[in-house]
Order: C-alpha cells, then structure tokens, then sequence
C-alpha cells in the first residue's frame, strides 16, 4: 500500500467519524427533547482530541518517519480495520436513537440489552473493544507502531478512569 493509499484510508475514516457524529448529534438533540441528562462532559473534549489525535498521528507517523508497508502486517491489519467499521455500525444500528457519542441518559427509556452485541452479558461495553482494536489495527495498516502504542495506551486510560465508570453510573439510572 502506498502512503498516499494509506492516507486515502486515514482520511475515509476520518470523513466517517464526522457522518458518526452527524448521528450522534441528531440522537444528542432527540435525547434532549426527551428529557435527557448528559454524564461525563469534562471528559468528552478529551476524547475528541485523543482520537482526532490518532488520525493525525497515523498519517504524521508513516511520514515523518518513513515507515514501511510491509504486506504480512499491513494486510491482515487493513482487514481488522475494515471489520472494525463494520462493527461498529452494527453497534450504532443495534443501539438506534440510544447511540451516541455522549453519555445521555433518557428517563424511562431502557437498558438495550436484547440486541446485536448487547445481548453477550459478558461484553458491555462492545464499543470500547472495537475502538481499541481499530486503534492499533488502524496505524499499524502502515507500521505506525509508535501511534499504535500510545493512542492504545491513553484509550485505555480514558476509557477505564474516565468514560466507563461515567457510562457505568448512567446506565444504573436507567436500571429499574
């Protein structure tokens, strides 16, 4: 793969992470007229910024310290990450107007726990292992182990300190 073909890859991921938040936004707003509480705001620019970052990362990586394409890694890595997509649109159909990118709680609106990847109890956060998975699939498309690493590792921190025991502490709301 050549790094304009990977940048071409990096850039379609960061146009469909925009279409995502075109959804995100028009649930946050029917969330709201619902009666919606939103959970962990001072966290969420910290999301924004750590996966842009990956983007950014990705492409600056491969550039700047003219990392190879090497077939054995690049290929089965472009087909986790292509799965990734696919997984995560499976998340956000299983989840309809309940998905988003915020943590909103709608009063009375129920716990999805019957549909695609909500119905594994041992798995409740599926969304989360798909990010993390993509976040070390995507760079190393392209060798950016270094981005692989660190994004892999601030992902975790954000998501076990910050976002999981905010998410965790919203969904006990909508526990009868």
């Amino acid at each position: 793969m050549s790094v304009i073909a990977y940048i071409a890859l990096v850039l379609g991921t960061g146009m469909e992470r925009l279409y995502e938040l075109r959804i995100s936004k028009r649930n946050a707003a029917a969330a709201f007229e619902r009666g919606g509480r939103e959970y962990g705001q001072t966290h969420f620019p910290w999301m924004v910024t750590l996966h842009t970052g990956l983007l950014i990362a990705c492409v600056a990586e491969v550039i700047i310290a003219d990392r190879p394409f090497l077939l054995w890694l690049g290929i089965p890595m472009l087909i986790i990450t292509l799965l990734s997509q696919a997984a995560r649109y499976w998340i956000i159909s299983s989840l309809g107007a309940q998905w988003n990118t915020r943590v909103i709680v709608v009063p009375g609106a129920g716990r999805v726990q019957n549909r695609g990847p909500y119905r594994l109890t041992w798995l409740p956060h599926p969304n989360y292992l798909v990010v993390a998975i993509e976040g070390i699939a995507l760079p190393l498309v392209h060798t950016a182990w270094v981005t692989a690493i660190v994004f892999t590792v601030l992902n975790a921190v954000l998501l076990l300190v910050f976002r999981i025991p905010t998410e965790n502490r919203a969904l006990r709301e909508l526990t009868p």
